[in-house]
């Protein structure tokens, strides 16, 4: 969380200086705060402040240098823009390599003043973003089960696990590759009061068919041979959690059978013993493919098919979704600088639109791949459609291109969250109507295709 403090905090000890830079800032729509003594403002800063610092570097006192070092002490993330006159460019550019953000050399221009600080900022608010992904990251290893989307299928989807979640319903999810399967699994396990037992997830089509039964249902010391000790299986080891099995239908015939025989008595025996152990534990399949149609081809038990499908959960594909991938593709950008410790690139012009034109056939997962891959070829990379309507990275961009484009997705995915609905979007971004209007119309933006 940030503390309410203003954007920038604007030291020098020249008041006229002082007075005449806040009113271009503030002209320019940030909020400031005006020291005259850096030690003035060294106790106001703040680990979780999202502003920038504009300092001097001739002070009395603690002067610029100073100043950077004490501030790097409490965040080394922090921005901090010197101001140097002629003679102290190389003690500016010792401050560039000790981590100041960057310096305006007297006299300067307004614009200058105004670039440099809200490019500060949108560094600042990115290193704060990737900060706290990094600590979700930490915390549990992975970001946990997250549904991310608006439009009305997966509203509907997330009513859905909502309402099945405590029932303890054995599930069938049926969707194309990449669309999510096992996280709409885990967000049922941990919304579910089996949410501290194990969740086992097992990929049917991953296990050679001479193990998978072994696998799944454990086998006593001797049963078959290389059968040195006893093993538990995947099913035992869940027991009182969820079993997700996916690609259920590259599972082998003969075990189709014994796992009906579990889903009905809840209890199995392994390989090699006479021992029924009773479970605990939900069942949850996916498939990519129309079991109905593998069970009308004998590829697929006709029984098993019809006990599995009690409940059934459709998950559509990212092309059945367009509006979402925008969103989508910003929450993987992020997760991947926490993840490989990069800042998060800026989205690049026409970013928006080109994501949402590609079919993207291997869907979410095929989305996420491309944001990490975006990630780790840096800020210089864009993204556009060939010839044949693949995504390639196209040529670099310049540091001013990349602010634009980053301020324009930001204002895209905001027309998006709010429909096209300018009073929303004024608040979602924080901008007067006018400035709002006179970006979009900047930008070519129409609030029409949102709605």
């Amino acid at each position: 969380m940030t503390i309410d403090l203003p954007d920038v905090f604007f030291i020098d000890d020249e008041q006229d200086l002082r007075l005449a830079n806040e009113q271009t800032l503030q002209l320019a729509g940030f909020s400031v705060s005006l020291f005259e003594k850096a030690e003035d403002a060294l106790p106001k800063l703040n680990a979780q402040w999202s502003g920038v610092v504009v300092c001097d570097i001739r002070l009395p006192g603690i002067d610029g240098q100073r100043f950077l070092a004490e501030s790097q002490k409490l965040d080394p993330g922090l921005p901090v823009i010197l101001i140097t006159g002629h003679g102290e460019i190389s003690m500016a550019v010792e401050s560039m390599q000790m981590g100041a953000y960057d310096f305006i050399e007297k006299p300067f221009s307004t614009d200058r003043l105004v670039d440099t600080v809200r490019r500060a900022l949108e560094k600042r608010k990115l290193t704060l973003e990737n900060r706290n992904l990094k600590s979700a990251l930490e915390a549990q290893d992975v970001l946990g089960p997250r549904i991310i989307g608006k439009t009305p299928v997966m509203q509907s989807l997330r009513n859905h696990i909502n309402k099945l979640a405590d029932t303890g319903a054995d599930i069938l999810l049926m969707g194309e590759t990449g669309t999510g399967k096992e996280l709409v699994a885990r967000s049922l396990h941990e919304q579910s009061p089996r949410r501290n037992k194990n969740f086992v997830a097992i990929n049917c089509g991953a296990i050679p068919e001479n193990l998978i039964e072994s696998e799944l249902f454990g086998h006593e010391k001797g049963a078959f041979t290389g059968a040195e000790t006893s093993r538990v299986g995947k099913f035992e080891y869940a027991q009182g959690g969820t079993v997700f099995l996916d690609e259920i239908e590259s599972m082998p015939l003969p075990t189709q059978v014994r796992l009906l025989r579990v889903l009905q008595e809840r209890a199995l025996e392994r390989l090699g013993a006479n021992e029924s152990i009773r479970l605990d534990i939900r069942i949850i399949t996916a498939s990519k493919i129309d079991l109905r149609a593998a069970s009308d081809r004998g590829e697929f038990r006709e029984d098993l098919y019809y006990r599995l499908n009690v409940v059934t959960l459709e998950l559509p594909p990212l092309r059945e979704r367009r509006e979402d991938i925008p969103r989508l593709f910003q929450h993987f950008l992020l997760v991947a600088s926490a993840r490989y410790g990069k800042e998060a690139p800026a989205m690049p012009h026409n970013a928006t639109q080109t994501l949402m034109a590609f079919n993207w056939p291997g869907n979410v997962r095929e989305l996420r791949n491309a944001a990490e891959r975006y990630v780790l070829l840096g800020d210089g990379c864009g993204l556009h459609l060939d010839d044949t309507a693949n995504l390639v990275p196209c040529a670099p961009m310049t540091l001013p291109e990349q602010v634009e484009a980053f301020e324009r997705s930001l204002i895209e995915q905001a027309l998006a969250e709010s429909g096209g609905i300018i009073k929303h979007t004024m608040q979602i971004l924080g901008l007067p109507r006018k400035t709002l209007y006179d970006k979009m119309q900047k930008f070519g933006l129409d609030k029409g295709i949102y709605r």
